[in-house]
């Protein structure tokens, strides 16, 4: 992750990434990032509608029907930052917004959807507010994520160990790069349809990422062959609609 970047009209910096979304954002001086949860799914274009009353937009939960062909995903991508480009948050470069995008194994929509959104407001003497965008289990860089993707193609206790180890060590550094770790943390969120449980201790408890206890969404990343995802925020103030 490279330095952070501040989006002073949206009063927050974040860590740039790959251009459907940033690594993470964290609210600016003066600022809080809310959070807020639909009660049902809604489909995109609602979504969006609902969200545009609000500038202030720095991230995103969605949810998808199945996981994506890597072109499938891209085209995807292509078309959900339409609406961040239309807004003037995305220049066809660079994407300020955090996202999480993963796929439900039951009772999945029939199309993507939003599940949640973040957006921040002014306010004063707030504690740190962020929210760190939906990692893999595939390395940063160039390549395909069959390139890319920690032990691809398994599913047994050591390799979901190996892949847990790389994403929650992602998390830390996204974290460290915007000065923060776990501690600062007021939610963890998992995402896979594997069993957790021999790695949980270890990997996830003792890093410190459950002190808030832990939520798990049995839900497969957004992509083939991927099989384990985490997200994490500091929001103080959270409501379903």
């Amino acid at each position: 992750m490279t330095a952070t970047v501040d989006f002073s009209a949206g009063g927050y910096r974040f860590l740039p990434g790959v251009f459907q979304y940033s690594g993470g954002v964290a609210a600016l001086s003066g600022h809080a990032i809310e959070r807020v949860r639909f009660r049902t799914l809604l489909p995109l274009k609602q979504g969006f509608e609902r969200i545009e009353r609000l500038i202030a937009f720095c991230a995103c939960e969605l949810r998808s029907p199945a996981p994506f062909t890597e072109q499938g995903f891209r085209a995807f991508n292509e078309s959900y930052v339409v609406t961040l480009q239309k807004w003037g948050l995305f220049d066809g470069k660079i994407n300020p917004v955090a996202r999480s995008n993963v796929c439900p194994e039951i009772d999945p929509p029939s199309e993507p959807c939003f599940h949640a959104f973040s957006f921040t407001v002014a306010a004063t003497d707030a504690a740190p507010s962020f929210v760190i965008a939906g990692s893999a289990e595939t390395r940063e860089g160039s390549g395909s994520y069959s390139e890319r993707t920690i032990r691809r193609g398994e599913s047994s206790p050591e390799a979901m160990r190996e892949k847990a180890s790389y994403v929650l060590g992602e998390m830390e550094r996204r974290l460290a790069t915007l000065g923060l770790g776990w501690a600062d943390t007021t939610a963890t969120q998992v995402y896979t349809v594997r069993d957790l449980y021999p790695f949980l201790a270890d990997e996830i408890v003792r890093r410190g990422a459950a002190r808030a206890g832990l939520t798990w969404h049995y839900a497969r990343p957004p992509v083939r062959e991927l099989e384990f995802e985490v997200d994490c925020r500091s929001v103080g103030r959270e409501r379903v609609v």
